[in-house]
């Protein structure tokens, strides 16, 4: 423990970083090990949040620190597009093998999940030469200029920083709870078609799984289905953002696993490489090779060591059986979830797949519960549990621990979560 206090770090953060940086909570971070976190006072919290679905393989798993620390001593950079190194290819291979879809795959490197977001929409656009995106409301995609036209969330992603790049379009995301059902949501991109923009000028439609931020709706079957029939007829790429949703954290490999239908593109970053920071772009060849020779990459895209730390994090996955992890730990949570509605009137929806899980809160009237939210937030931090909200209301909970979460850190953590509901 050092003499330094989370109050008076805080201080020089506001004098000295914009406010536009926010910060979910002021404590600062001393260390950590897999679901637990020591802040600079030396107190204990544990992390149901996964610095934002980053560490499904937990802090400084050994086999990952270890990868690191071996590339460490051989280089750090070269510039990968300088001078390449054989780790990224046998990379790229292994991601190629594991997406979904048994076609000729290709995939690029990059550095942060907004960065292959807007990779993707440089592929489509090259491979289709349409200019049209459309994407969903309460999706997230990132906070680049490109990442929030495509973001379905005025606040606080987009607010201040118009104007955005054009032909992009949104339509309602399908969310029974919210009133809205696949066929309202297909409507809507037909009237879009009938509007706004003709279908042979529209390059991809992108969605996550999954929404993330957006509250952790996942996409009903039949939609996935009828987007892919949608694009399919109109020679339209459909892009599924897997940032949040990848690597074991819904019970598979990637979301896209949990439905009959392949995307022609797929976003990855988050807990692929572990904490270090890497992201990919994962699609069918022919349309992974549209861009011409430089016009994509970027100065630290495949990094080495967060490559290095990729590899161990798939090997950690593939042992340690990280996908069934997923699922056992998340019907845990949402078990203990259901076992507390009758307690907790305020909760007025639990759901997820695997260990990718929410619960949301209304009033008796049915309206969105952002104040309760809050409060279940802070009575968890001050009781040691760190937890993130979402959804456009703010009034979802979303748990996101590491999928290595020892039992009794997770009964832990199951307990304290149960004390601030009943608050």
């Amino acid at each position: 423990m050092t003499n330094k206090t989370n109050a008076a770090i805080d201080a020089r953060r506001i004098a000295a970083t914009p406010r536009g940086i926010g910060i979910g909570f002021p404590i600062y971070a001393e260390r950590a090990l897999n679901a637990e976190l020591w802040d600079v006072e030396g107190r204990r919290y544990i992390d149901f949040g996964s610095g934002i679905a980053v560490l499904n393989t937990g802090h400084r798993h050994p086999r990952i620190v270890e990868a690191i620390r071996a590339q460490l001593d051989r280089f750090t950079h070269t510039a990968y597009q300088v001078v390449p190194y054989e780790s990224v290819v046998s990379l790229a291979e292994r991601l190629n093998r594991l997406t979904p879809g048994t076609h000729a795959k290709k995939t690029a490197f990059f550095t942060t999940g907004a960065e292959a977001v807007e990779n993707a929409i440089k592929i489509a656009r090259a491979a289709t030469r349409r200019p049209g995106v459309i994407a969903l409301g309460g999706g997230f995609h990132g906070r680049t200029f490109m990442g929030m036209a495509l973001t379905g969330k005025v606040v606080p992603y987009k607010t201040g920083f118009g104007p955005f790049p054009g032909s992009i379009f949104h339509v309602p995301a399908p969310i029974a709870l919210h009133g809205v059902s696949v066929d309202d949501s297909l409507r809507a991109i037909e009237k879009l078609f009938k509007a706004d923009i003709e279908p042979e000028q529209v390059a991809a439609i992108i969605l996550e799984p999954v929404q993330g931020e957006g509250g952790f709706y996942a996409a009903p079957p039949a939609f996935m289905r009828a987007l892919r029939e949608i694009c399919d007829r109109h020679g339209i790429l459909l892009i599924a953002d897997e940032i949040q949703t990848g690597f074991a954290r819904t019970g598979k490999w990637f979301a896209m696993d949990h439905y009959d239908v392949v995307p022609d593109l797929m976003t990855m970053a988050k807990s692929l490489a572990g904490g270090t920071p890497l992201s990919a772009v994962c699609g069918r060849a022919e349309i992974m090779d549209a861009p011409a020779p430089g016009g994509l990459g970027g100065t630290y895209a495949a990094n080495a060591l967060a490559i290095a730390s990729a590899h161990a994090v798939l090997d950690v996955i593939e042992d340690e059986r990280l996908c069934e992890r997923a699922q056992v730990l998340g019907d845990r949570l949402k078990a203990r979830l259901e076992g507390l509605r009758a307690r907790v009137p305020q909760i007025a929806d639990v759901r997820g797949l695997g260990a990718m899980v929410a619960v949301e809160f209304a009033g008796a009237d049915g309206a969105p519960a952002p104040v309760f939210t809050k409060q279940v937030q802070n009575r968890a931090r001050d009781a040691g549990l760190l937890l993130l909200t979402c959804g456009v209301h703010a009034n979802v909970v979303r748990f996101l621990f590491p999928l290595t979460i020892e039992d009794a850190v997770l009964n832990e953590g199951l307990d304290i979560l149960a004390v601030a509901l009943q608050a």
